[in-house]
């Protein structure tokens, strides 16, 4: 048998069980410079939320009745092309299938001595690099300043965290559970955390964390938490934009801070990003990331759930705050 994943309908709001279709695939074979590859594992990832609208964005919309797609790692079962050999380990954007073909010209083959497969959709992969570039590349953060993280318990935001620290900086993390900033504090070693559930006042508690203010800010979430932080921020502040998961589900046009005051008069930068923006130099930093990992300067930490039909599921809990690091679909 071979599964595949459709979208049903668009959300209205946060997605459902109800807006996905688990059907039969037809069996494949492949072609003269095709490979045939299962899957091993599915990345979930905040983003696909944004394609499932038909809303005009940097990248088409997921089209109804057609599968879902998205980062995997898999592994080849059949080759018609001379670079690869059945067993190898591969990386694509496909769609969530067991089993598919596709064409070995737009797939990656991994190297599983450098670290584990799963890794790939993770810290040496779009999240990592995520990090990677947003944080040196835009926040261009010095040793003895202070670089707040919000989603710091995400699978972007450890990483940025633990850059940070790497490069000298004062950390603190916003996260939404005791058990999520006790990992930041006690494992990655953040300097100060915020439970922005059990907090009254966040820009209170900002100013607390941070008594010499925010030089950069890392936004994973946007929302009240992103006001609070920019409400702190010092002269010469760097804002990353990465991801507004607190908005994604929001139906109602959105009304909040506005930040250009504020920005003039700290003479700070806010400035968004896509990772792909960076895609000539991913070489680059894989090849850093990967270095850290070997001297054990980062580490990482990932949500793996067991079964293709589990993947609405495990989709559907990165936005109720399930997934501690990256979430991942294990097909066994």
């Amino acid at each position: 048998m071979n599964k595949q994943i459709l979208l049903k309908s668009r959300p209205l709001g946060k997605p459902t069980a109800e807006n996905f279709t688990i059907t039969d695939a037809p069996a494949v074979s492949a072609k003269e410079g095709e490979l045939v590859v299962k899957a091993k594992y599915i990345s979930v990832d905040p983003y696909m939320r944004g394609r499932m609208s038909d809303a005009k964005s940097y990248i088409p919309p997921f089209e109804i009745d057609k599968a879902i797609e998205g980062g995997i790692v898999a592994v080849v079962t059949e080759s018609r092309h001379p670079d690869f050999k059945i067993g190898d380990a591969v990386y694509a954007s496909l769609q969530w299938k067991e089993v598919q073909v596709v064409a070995a010209g737009k797939v990656t083959k991994l190297d599983k001595n450098i670290a584990p497969l799963s890794y790939y959709l993770g810290i040496l992969g779009m999240p990592g690099l995520t990090a990677y570039f947003g944080l040196l590349d835009i926040g261009k953060p010095l040793a003895g300043q202070t670089v707040v993280v919000s989603g710091a318990a995400g699978a972007v935001g450890i990483v940025v965290g633990q850059i940070a620290r790497i490069k000298g900086c004062r950390v603190v993390g916003i996260a939404g559970s005791d058990e999520k900033n006790a990992y930041l504090s006690d494992e990655l070693k953040f300097d100060a955390v915020i439970n922005y559930h059990t907090t009254a006042d966040m820009k209170e508690a900002i100013a607390k964390a941070c008594p010499n203010g925010v030089d950069v800010y890392f936004d994973n979430v946007g929302g009240t938490i992103s006001d609070a932080v920019i409400a702190n921020i010092n002269k010469g502040a760097r804002i990353i934009l990465c991801g507004q998961i607190s908005t994604y589900n929001d139906m109602k046009a959105l009304f909040g801070l506005r930040p250009q005051t504020t920005l003039l008069k700290k003479s700070a930068l806010m400035q968004g990003f896509i990772v792909s923006n960076y895609a000539s130099r991913f070489p680059e930093g894989v090849k850093q990331l990967s270095l850290w990992l070997g001297e054990r300067k980062l580490s990482y930490h990932e949500t793996i759930i067991q079964g293709f039909e589990r993947l609405p599921e495990a989709f559907i809990g990165l936005f109720e705050g399930k997934n501690t690091g990256k979430s991942l679909v294990e097909i066994v």
